[in-house]
């Protein structure tokens, strides 16, 4: 899977694969951003605008208040 544009991904499709891969293939962020070559500040800046935020604790991207 590309991900390598993640500009052009919808923000909730984008947020359902890449928690289904910090899920199952990395084991953080920064894993994921290496394999899929992404950067992973750009990624949690995508996220953020739809109200989720990284957590290392659970690995995976969760709703935050505003």
């Amino acid at each position: 899977m590309d991900l390598s544009n993640i500009k052009r991904w919808d923000s909730n499709i984008l947020l359902s694969i890449v928690n289904e891969k910090l899920r199952l293939e990395c084991d953080s962020i920064e894993e994921l951003a290496s394999m899929y070559e992404i950067d992973a500040n750009s990624l949690a800046d995508k996220l953020s605008g739809v109200g989720y935020q990284y957590d290392p604790l659970t690995n995976q991207f969760k709703s935050h208040e505003f």
